[in-house]
């Protein structure tokens, strides 16, 4: 299948909003982990996350449009605006009909929806807003950037777990590859630091309860992991065909070339053990992408600090990459700022894509001992690496496996 290419990024993370910010201190290393303040949280077994305080500063949205939607659109709408800019692209002088936008989310805008739920309540059905309906379902987003730019073409959210964005973004390739749209916005986007959505990832039973040393809970891949963090945000990216973009002198950031989906089916919520079906999406993805296992020079892991997680990924890892898996670095940067669920794929893509740009591959924090030896795992700092093609792997609930290739773009 073709490859297309990426040439805008819209990145809002607690690591920093924008893709300036926030690859400073994802090459510096910094956790931005910390207790949740949002709310009292203390009875919660685990209580901390990664958490964006400053939203407002970059936003765009007015007050009204505000009141009618989730954090988790909110963060979308400002992610696509950041990439749409990026890009060099003004939506006014697209046909909306060409348009598409293909998002991934796991949970739904669960803070307008349990605050109206309170109110429903508390003061009956006249207390709730009319916007309820429209503000939590995980394809708000979708509709509210559509709205927000007029955008008609055909569009997708993908509700996969962990997974989702990733998928979201593999699915927006095949759509562009088959020339049915001009351009994509894909990514993800999650908002689970409220008091209902924080209960449903600590009955998942996977959540680190080191809550008196936030900075140093998640740590995937170490012998002494307890369980992922979780945090809030959006990644979007500009998504376009390569001549179309040669056309209007675009800066290509990089070319999703290869995708591969697989799922274990072995439980409802872990993965297999054996990794087998993870190997063979990451060599789906490798045939798609015409790329053999020894030319990729860098892995982005899922890496949900979970034992069954974590073993079974470097064991997929191992089977299909040989002898090459001790040489090639590996690194999970979501340990600075929390697993976004639906969202972290999305912005897994953008970290691998500025690391590619910057020859720098960004470190794992807190990776001390490793569970499983032997592996190029990068560590407490960013190192230099030359990155012409890349491997990134998302994982969800019930073994679904999403593996993306990207390769370097032209300046």
């Amino acid at each position: 299948m073709d490859k297309i290419a990426v040439t805008g990024l819209g990145v809002v993370t607690p690591s920093g909003i924008g893709k300036r910010q926030f690859w400073a201190n994802i090459k510096a290393g910094r956790s931005f982990i910390k207790e949740i303040t949002r709310f009292d949280a203390s009875k919660y077994p685990a209580h901390i996350a990664g958490q964006i305080d400053d939203l407002e500063k970059y936003s765009h949205v007015s007050e009204r449009l505000l009141k009618k939607i989730d954090a988790f659109s909110h963060m979308a709408l400002i992610a696509a605006e950041m990439s749409l800019q990026d890009a060099g692209i003004n939506i006014k002088n697209e046909d909306p009909n060409l348009v598409g936008i293909f998002l991934g989310n796991a949970i739904g805008g669960w803070l307008y929806a349990e605050t109206e739920l309170r109110d429903l309540y508390i003061e009956g059905r006249e207390g709730v807003s009319p916007y309820m309906a429209s503000a939590w379902f995980p394809a708000a987003p979708q509709g509210q950037v559509s709205i927000y730019y007029g955008i008609k073409g055909f569009s997708k959210t993908v509700v996969a777990d962990r997974a989702s964005s990733l998928m979201a973004l593999g699915y927006a390739r095949k759509i562009l590859a088959k020339e049915k749209l001009n351009m994509i916005l894909s990514g993800g986007m999650e908002a689970p630091v409220t008091p209902y959505a924080l209960l449903c990832c600590n009955t998942y039973g996977a959540l680190s309860t080191n809550n008196t040393h936030p900075a140093s809970a998640y740590r995937p891949f170490d012998s002494k992991r307890d369980g992922f963090v979780i945090g809030e945000g959006s990644g979007i990216v500009v998504m376009e065909g390569i001549e179309r973009a040669k056309k209007r002198n675009a800066n290509t950031y990089a070319y999703i070339s290869g995708y591969g989906t697989s799922c274990d089916g072995v439980d409802r919520i872990n993965p297999a053990s054996d990794g087998k079906e993870l190997a063979r999406a990451i060599q789906m993805a490798l045939d798609d992408a015409r790329v053999s296992a020894e030319k990729i020079d860098y892995i982005s892991l899922d890496g949900l600090a979970v034992s069954i997680w974590d073993d079974s990924e470097i064991k997929a890892i191992k089977s299909v990459f040989g002898s090459r898996s001790k040489n090639i670095p590996l690194s999970c940067p979501k340990s600075m700022f929390g697993n976004l669920l639906g969202a972290s794929g999305a912005v897994d893509l953008i970290t691998t894509i500025l690391a590619m740009e910057h020859s720098l591959v960004p470190p794992t924090i807190n990776l001390e001992e490793p569970a499983v030896e032997g592996l190029n795992y990068i560590t407490k700092q960013a190192k230099e690496y030359n990155i012409g093609k890349a491997l990134i792997i998302s994982r969800g609930r019930g073994g679904i496996n999403s593996v993306l290739v990207v390769e370097k773009g032209e300046k």
